[in-house]
């Protein structure tokens, strides 16, 4: 039957429908699961260079990722692609030129090293040239009659030989130990550098930096790995009236002494970081809620009993510190900020029951 002249286009079947639209569906996730996944490569493939920028490139690639996740249009995210995949390519190959350049410089430093040892080796050659001279005079000196004066004369270039193999040796350790020192020199600058950029200056834990690359590098593989963390956000309870009471002197050894009682009870793939001021924040890879809640309770306990002395001296006042605690634990679809703003309301929840107390996001 035709309707105003045109014929009706043929009815679909709901099922197959159904079925193309589950199919679809199915298609569309693992495509944000593939495009999460490159996200990650891309930004675990670059390297941490700062010649060339690199954190910049994180952060911008981290705010395409952001943006592919919040379903926007598909016209505005073919535009934004569109307007970022230069910079990306730009950054690629800025790097390939570094590490060309690089490469480039360390072959110069092995053609150096081989010009150097060349050098050596002609030193080896001249020294065993003196050493083959001093065979040919043994050789002349048991030609003599004398057997003293065969005598005298081994003694004298048996002395001589002594002599050389020691300057040998002298020379020899010298030049070890200054390659040595060289090399103990670098690699101590470059541990010191590494560890002052991520390392909080007075604790000695983990600085804030470290504690949102570490986080951020952990959701985004949890996002390909499937595994589980939770996040403790701890603060010390009452620290500015210690502050005012007590000095800042005081209220330092306290952060310092809280920083240690905390690293003794956490395992070794656990990161301790200071957020700020007197909050603290440890993630528990692998942890569920529940397990999460129990070492936050034994902190807790740990802290409550603790007790330093004010100062150095005898007489010195007693102090002791409680901390309260909020505990997330993650969840698909978290950020970096809303894992932290989870434990932050539960840390906010202890306070308000009374502090000293660990409070979990279920329970709220």
């Amino acid at each position: 039957m035709k309707l105003f002249g045109k014929t009706p286009p043929e009815e679909t079947d709901p099922a197959t429908l159904k079925k193309e639209v589950e199919q679809a569906e199915m298609r569309l996730g693992i495509l944000r699961e593939t495009t999460q996944a490159l996200f990650l490569f891309l930004r675990e493939f670059t390297l941490d260079i700062n010649e060339i920028n690199a954190e910049a490139f994180k952060e911008q690639i981290q705010s395409l990722q952001q943006k592919f996740e919040t379903f926007e249009k598909p016209k505005s995210l073919a535009d934004t692609f569109d307007r970022e995949k230069g910079k990306i390519l730009n950054h690629i190959q800025r790097q390939k030129t570094y590490l060309d350049e690089r490469e480039a410089e360390f072959r110069e430093i092995i053609d150096l090293m081989t010009t150097a040892m060349s050098g050596l080796d002609n030193e080896n050659r001249d020294f065993y040239s003196s050493i083959r001279s001093q065979g040919e005079r043994f050789e002349q000196i048991t030609l003599l009659d004398d057997i003293k004066r065969i005598k005298n004369e081994l003694v004298q270039e048996v002395e001589k030989m002594r002599a050389m193999v020691r300057q040998k040796e002298s020379q020899d350790q010298k030049t070890l130990d200054a390659l040595s020192s060289q090399v103990n020199a670098l690699k101590k600058e470059l541990d010191k550098a590494r560890h002052s950029a991520n390392t909080d200056g007075l604790t000695g834990v983990h600085n804030r930096k470290a504690l949102d690359d570490y986080l951020l590098g952990l959701i985004d593989r949890n996002r390909v790995t499937r595994q589980s963390f939770s996040l403790l956000m701890m603060d010390l309870d009452h620290f500015k009236q210690l502050n005012d009471t007590y000095g800042h002197t005081v209220g330092d050894r306290m952060l310092l002494a809280f920083a240690e009682k905390c690293r003794s009870s956490v395992r070794s793939d656990d990161f301790l970081a200071r957020y700020g001021g007197e909050e603290f924040t440890l993630i528990l890879p692998g942890a569920s809620l529940r397990n999460a809640v129990k070492k936050a309770k034994t902190i807790c306990k740990t802290i409550a009993n603790s007790r330093y002395a004010a100062d150095d001296s005898p007489k010195a006042d007693v102090v002791s510190v409680t901390v309260s605690i909020g505990v997330s634990a993650y969840r698909q679809g978290d950020t970096v900020q809303s894992i932290i703003e989870r434990a932050d309301q539960c840390l906010y929840k202890a306070k308000e029951k009374g502090r000293n107390r660990v409070v979990a996001e279920n329970d709220i």
